[in-house]
């Protein structure tokens, strides 16, 4: 019989956000593959078997789960916060796991997605998710403009010193929208800062937010 695959989710800040079902399945596993090591050692019992699978390393961290899975084993796999497969190269995993046969399955949970844009006073009923950005410029305007008339909430992951430069890029692109930036989800620091993109784009132009970031954007109008 062979193995199965479990993604599991974990917080994204605070750690009381653990369900007890991802704790038993972290602890139960054979492996556990996460995006850092060092932040997954918090969450699982002295001695489990940790293995770092990246971005940098991912491809060839896939033999050894195909290995684990035709032992019938299981192997639980985290990112470095949230849901594993969103933003993050857990989805090749899952692909490898298919084609093996294995069972796939998930632990729900935390998630700065659903967490930023359900508090950011924008709709919800319909969003879509563009991650990171591209880094250079040309990409970065083209990913932009593609989503310009769609009418549902954007939302987009940004680091702290790339936050104020994409806020006046996406100002410039696409007019001055309400925007909400969410920062340091479940954290002590939590915070929502709502308003336009002109008006944050030069907040934070000129003072960079701390911690990760959450940008969510209002759609074209109808």
């Amino acid at each position: 019989m062979k193995g199965s695959l479990v993604l599991v989710a974990t917080p994204i800040g605070n750690l009381e956000d653990l369900s007890p079902r991802a704790a038993r399945v972290l602890a139960e596993a054979e492996v556990v593959m996460a995006e850092d090591t060092r932040r997954t050692m918090k969450l699982v019992p002295p001695g489990k078997r940790l293995v770092s699978y990246n971005d940098v390393n991912a491809r060839g961290r896939l033999p050894l789960l195909l290995e684990t899975l035709e032992a019938g084993h299981t192997v639980a796999m985290v990112s470095d916060a949230g849901t594993p497969g969103v933003s993050d190269p857990a989805y090749r995993a899952v692909q490898v796991a298919i084609e093996a046969g294995a069972t796939v399955s998930v632990v729900p949970g935390p998630s700065a997605v659903t967490t930023a844009i359900v508090a950011s006073g924008l709709p919800t009923d319909r969003f879509a998710f563009e991650g990171f950005l591209p880094r250079k410029p040309g990409p970065r305007r083209t990913r932009i403009l593609a989503m310009a008339a769609y009418t549902g909430t954007l939302v987009y992951f940004a680091g702290p010193h790339h936050t104020g430069k994409l806020l006046f890029e996406l100002h410039g692109l696409l007019g001055d929208r309400r925007c909400c930036v969410a920062r340091e989800l479940t954290k002590i620091h939590e915070e929502y800062v709502r308003g336009t993109l002109g008006a944050l784009a030069e907040k934070y132009g000129e003072h960079p937010p701390k911690g990760e970031v959450t940008l969510l954007v209002a759609g074209a109008e109808a």
